[in-house]
Order: structure tokens, then C-alpha cells, then sequence
């Protein structure tokens, strides 16, 4: 196959790129790194990604940004990083890359355990994800042309524990490498509107 993975120099995405790239062409893309270059907060940038890549089998998004911080200190304008780069980042990965998607192709996009196990100050974080496994479920049904989508959703990483253990309190963390496997199974497999927790 010939996949997209967006984010490929991140935690998340080098563990991915590392389980596929024996199998698969991989086109890694991201903000600083990669074959390509994309800023997922703009429209522009997605578009001019796509055009660059052309046709691909599987598009796999592992970044997105999110605010961390209490609920009462939180405001607009800090839940709009979430906004735009984690939810609608992501949805428009979708709306703007499925006529580049080989017919029966997929997405993968990245959720996070927050969702459905909050903590103290990922409120926003939570809302973002939530936002974007909704978005899968609902557009699973609709896809063209046979493409799937699903969302990999994991626990705190143990590559990452250091910076985010504080928010995430007995919490136990996955490696990289086994979260890979969920987005494996996204790509190679044949589910849609899943989402693939990894406690």
C-alpha cells in the first residue's frame, strides 16, 4: 500500500512509520520533518499536501495539539488550539484528502483516552477527541467508494510519561510500539467507524 502518515516524526508517528515501512510505501509528512510538508490547522496546507502526494491507499493522522490546564483558568481562545488543530485538523484531513484516497483506502485518526477517562485539566483535550471520534462514527457511514475510518484512541505513552505523568495519576502507561499495532490494524484490516483503545 501507499500510505500517508501525517506526524510521522512524532512519538506516535515514528512507531508506526517503524511497523509499516517494511510492508508499505510510506510517505511521511509533518510540520517540520518529512517528505512533505503540512500544517494541519490550514485548510491551505492540507490542500497543497494532497496535491503533492497524489493518489494514496491509507492516510494515518497521529498529530494534533491540545490544551492542557484548569477548567476556570481556561478560555477561548486556549480551547481553540484544540479546537483547530486536534478536532478540526483532523475532520479536515478527511473532507479535503477523500478524493486522493484509493477506492476501499482508509483513514486513521488519533482520539486519546481522555474521552472516556477524564483527568484534572484535559477537559479540553477530552472535548476535542470526543469531537473527532463522533465525527468517525457518523462519517463511517457515508465514506465513498469504500473507503473506512477509524480512530486509534491510547493511553499515556511510556516514551512520554516523564513530561505528562503528572496529569495522568495512576495511569498506566503503553509502549509506542504496541499502539502501532492498533493503527496496523486500521490500515490492514477491514473494520470502520472503530475506535482502537490501547490501555
Amino acid at each position: 500500500m501507499r500510505i500517508l502518515l501525517i506526524g510521522a516524526a512524532g512519538t506516535i508517528g515514528s512507531a508506526v512509520h517503524k511497523e509499516l515501512v517494511s510492508r508499505h510505501e510510506v510517505i511521511a509528512a509533518g510540520r517540520h520533518a518529512g517528505d512533505v510538508r503540512v500544517d494541519i490547522t490550514s485548510d491551505e496546507s492540507i490542500a497543497a499536501m494532497y496535491e503533492a502526494v497524489g493518489k494514496v491507499d491509507a492516510v494515518i493522522s497521529t498529530p494534533g495539539a491540545t490544551y492542557f490546564g484548569a477548567l476556570e483558568d481556561m478560555t477561548p481562545e486556549h480551547n481553540e488550539i484544540s479546537i483547530r488543530s486536534k478536532l478540526a485538523g483532523q475532520v479536515n484531513l478527511v473532507l479535503l484528502g477523500h478524493p486522493y484516497v484509493n477506492d476501499r483506502g482508509s483513514f486513521t485518526l488519533t482520539t486519546g483516552i481522555l474521552m472516556d477517562d477524564p483527568v484534572l485539566g484535559g477537559a479540553s483535550a477530552a472535548m476535542a477527541s470526543g469531537g473527532v471520534k463522533a465525527f468517525v462514527q457518523a462519517a463511517a457511514i457515508e465514506m465513498p467508494r469504500g473507503i473506512r475510518i477509524n480512530n486509534v484512541s491510547p493511553n499515556v505513552l511510556e516514551e512520554s510519561k516523564e513530561k505528562y505523568e503528572p496529569f495522568f495519576p495512576g495511569f498506566v502507561p503503553v509502549p509506542s510500539p504496541r499502539v502501532a499495532q492498533a493503527y496496523r490494524k486500521s490500515v490492514e484490516g477491514g473494520q470502520t467507524g472503530k475506535t482502537y483503545t490501547v490501555y
